[in-house]
């Protein structure tokens, strides 16, 4: 599938990220049959965070100055429930020997988070300590996210760079705790193999690419660069059903502009890993695609940890023959 990014609080300014961890998955690069196809993917997510992750929603959604010395003992909790809708359209011809496609991703869903713990905030000698919690809930569309795909096959091996990015057209409000955009534009680029021997029925993918955020106009605020890796195994245990792994790693390489003090550079990690299962089957005359995958995750700096699960359904054209099988690569982004 394209982009999808979910602004529940995941990374970057106040804990919110462009880029969806898993996005990609097992048969990312692999060619598609030219025409138009869909994807529906419902995606939930549940996570938690304490220290300055958590410390950095208060501060953005407070608007802590940063002339403010601030000691807080918090703890975030977020939750979100999502669907997205993937239209592309694949070229029949040839763009530099590969095969190009366009598409764009719109969302819409629900997503709430809440805050609870004690916020030491000082001016010189002064200090106030405010303990509390509050909750912020909201339901309605997402930003859009255009991708343009170029992939390219050998045989068992196959290959693919892409381009996405973030219109950020969403629900968003620079004072609330729950957002559906993120509020600001970002671009993300990068490439991915396949290697798929359809005879033995092995497959793994592996994509990645980097994240350029431009700064948000409400708040000043810039994210860092980010660096990505979306991967996949998987093992067919017929022509019709597969089982494997999937799994993450996200990194921010650069620090961010315009944060509190008290958050430093606040660049965020995180890694996931999770079951797959897959299964094809015919729709009239189309192919159909069903995948489900979950990730749990560890390893979390600066940024919420907890685990999600995406539900896929696909249609495309039907493959000339049965050996080929499904390229969509969201379901599994």
């Amino acid at each position: 599938m394209t982009s999808i990014s979910s602004a529940t609080v995941y990374a970057d300014e106040g804990g919110v990220s462009y880029w969806l961890p898993g996005r990609f998955g097992s048969l990312a690069t692999t060619p598609q049959v030219p025409g138009w196809s869909m994807a529906a993917v419902y995606y939930h997510t549940s996570v938690s965070a304490f220290g300055s992750t958590a410390a950095a929603r208060e501060i953005h959604v407070g608007r802590i100055p940063a002339t403010i010395n601030v000691d807080l003992n918090l703890r975030l909790n977020a939750q979100a429930d999502l669907v997205l809708l993937n239209p592309i359209y694949t070229f029949a011809t040839p763009v530099l020997g590969g095969q190009f496609a366009i598409g764009v991703t719109g969302l819409f869903g629900r997503s709430s988070a809440d805050l609870a713990g004690t916020l030491t905030a000082a001016v010189g000698p002064l200090a106030i300590t405010r303990t509390g919690s509050f909750g912020d809930s909201i339901t309605s569309v997402g930003d859009l996210y255009p991708q343009a795909t170029l992939k390219w096959n050998a045989g068992v091996h196959n290959f693919m760079t892409y381009v996405t990015g973030d219109i950020p057209v969403g629900a968003y409000s620079s004072t609330r705790l729950a957002n559906l955009g993120i509020g600001h534009a970002a671009i993300d680029a990068g490439g991915g193999y396949t290697y798929f021997n359809p005879q033995a029925g092995h497959e793994f993918s592996a994509v990645a690419g980097f994240t350029y955020n431009f700064k948000n106009q409400d708040t000043q605020y810039q994210n860092g660069i980010d660096f990505h890796v979306d991967w996949g195994a998987s093992q067919f245990l017929s022509k019709q059903v597969f089982v494997g792994l999937v799994g993450y790693a996200y990194q921010q390489i650069t620090d961010d502009f315009g944060q509190h003090p008290a958050l430093g550079g606040f660049r965020s990690r995180v890694l996931g890993i999770g079951p797959q299962v897959g299964f094809l089957f015919p729709v009239g005359d189309m192919q159909g695609y069903l995948n489900l995958k979950g990730y749990g995750e560890f390893a979390a700096e600066n940024r919420p940890a907890g685990w999600n699960t995406w539900l896929t359904f696909s249609i495309s054209p039907m493959a000339p023959t049965s050996t080929v099988m499904p390229t969509r690569h969201v379901a599994t982004k």
